[in-house]
């Protein structure tokens, strides 16, 4: 079914679409199993600029599971540095010690255990009862729930000083009832910490394969500031984290005198053009490259294999020749083995499995861990493997 009104302030879509790419993965976390896979197709993605508030997005639905957050990642050394650096700057600089921190969509609890070395009560919300309770066998306090309504009450613990949300606006369809019952959870002067993809970094790297449905929405530091101040919310800091994620401290804004709710403008964002057009050509360089590089592997007798069963590698492998050159896709989380990537079918195996089929050459798919990953290849396949990633649309061979 195709939307067709902004998810933000409901103005109506333009009739034509940026940008249309078709045999994408209908999915990053619908991985099919050997019962599910030949019913698994590719789907066709049309991605749209509002022209009332400049926000891009996508027409279709959501993924089914858009409420639930299936977190890979989270406990790798690079995002345990990161998290603790957000959380210590924001308790320091706020004087948040003994506050009531909530992460909204905290999955298993892997970023909501890390706050249990800092001075505050931490809580989470998850909708999937598995991933809760796996939260909760893990010692923390964790509600079953979601941002259902603007009124939904989060938890019995609230109202609640801070809440977290990590890369989980970008899959909701309507963020604004998200961010309006956060809001109706907090403490007059509750504060915040979002995070989301950037797209300016896609743009600027030309990462057309970071492309996947489960995100609905590419926001830039202009239409996510402007989405959080609709909804009541004053930015206090804004920065760019780990290369590709948008980050923002935000404070509840005071009740307008009038006893009206702040935030809520009528004034639209000023739309500044999204330009796709590099990725058109984007797509063709990344095309052939590949083609020429997998040529030459096989032709040296060699094996590939990807690291990483990313969203960035679920696309590749459905849009370019590593579906059909590639010996398998390698991924550490227990729940994608055995598995295969959605459109491509490639099978999904563990670094241990693939020990036992060793490939000679890896592609890293899983940006933001790209050197963790280059040292466990090392040390579980030696020094005459060679490993090559993706940096913007160009190749390149790590040493």
């Amino acid at each position: 079914m195709e939307r067709k009104t902004c998810i933000v302030c409901g103005h109506r879509l333009p009739e034509q679409p940026l940008l249309r790419f078709d045999g994408m993965p209908a999915s990053a976390q619908g991985i099919p199993d050997a019962t599910e896979v030949s019913e698994d197709h590719g789907i066709t993605l049309r991605l749209y600029q509002c022209q009332g508030c400049g926000l891009t997005q996508v027409d279709g639905e959501p993924v089914e599971y858009y409420r639930d957050v299936i977190r890979t990642g989270g406990s790798s050394t690079t995002m345990v540095e990161m998290r603790n650096r957000q959380y210590s700057h924001m308790i320091r600089r706020y004087h948040l010690e003994g506050k009531k921190f909530l992460e909204v969509g905290c999955g298993r609890g892997e970023f909501l255990k890390m706050l249990e070395a800092f001075p505050v009560e931490a809580y989470g919300v998850e909708h999937s009862p598995a991933l809760a309770e796996t939260a909760r066998a893990n010692g923390l306090r964790v509600f079953d729930g979601f941002t259902e309504t603007a009124d939904t009450v989060l938890g019995d613990a609230g109202p609640y000083d801070v809440f977290l949300s990590f890369n989980f606006l970008e899959h909701q369809p309507d963020p604004g009832v998200m961010l309006d019952c956060i809001r109706r959870n907090l403490t007059e002067d509750g504060m915040g910490l979002v995070t989301v993809p950037s797209l300016d970094d896609i743009l600027q790297y030309d990462g057309y394969y970071e492309l996947i449905r489960d995100h609905i929405a590419y926001y830039t530091f202009d239409t996510l500031r402007y989405l959080l101040e609709l909804h009541g919310f004053e930015v206090l800091e804004e920065e760019l984290v780990n290369r590709d994620t948008l980050a923002m401290i935000v404070r509840r804004k005071q009740p307008s005198e009038n006893g009206g709710e702040a935030g809520k403008e009528s004034d639209r964002a000023a739309v500044t053009p999204a330009d796709f057009s590099v990725w058109d050509q984007s797509f063709a360089r990344i095309r052939d490259q590949l083609l020429g590089w997998t040529e030459e592997i096989r032709r040296q007798g060699r094996t590939l294999a990807i690291w990483g069963a990313s969203h960035q590698a679920f696309t590749l492998a459905a849009t370019t020749c590593l579906g059909e050159r590639t010996a398998y896709i390698i991924d550490s989380a227990p729940f994608k083995q055995g598995r295969f990537a959605p459109a491509s079918h490639l099978p999904i195996v563990s670094p241990d499995d693939a020990q036992e089929h060793p490939a000679d050459c890896f592609l890293i798919m899983a940006p933001g861990y790209t050197e963790e990953i280059f040292a466990t290849i090392r040390r579980r396949f030696g020094e005459k493997t060679r490993v090559w990633t993706l940096r913007s649309d160009a190749l390149k061979e790590l040493t």
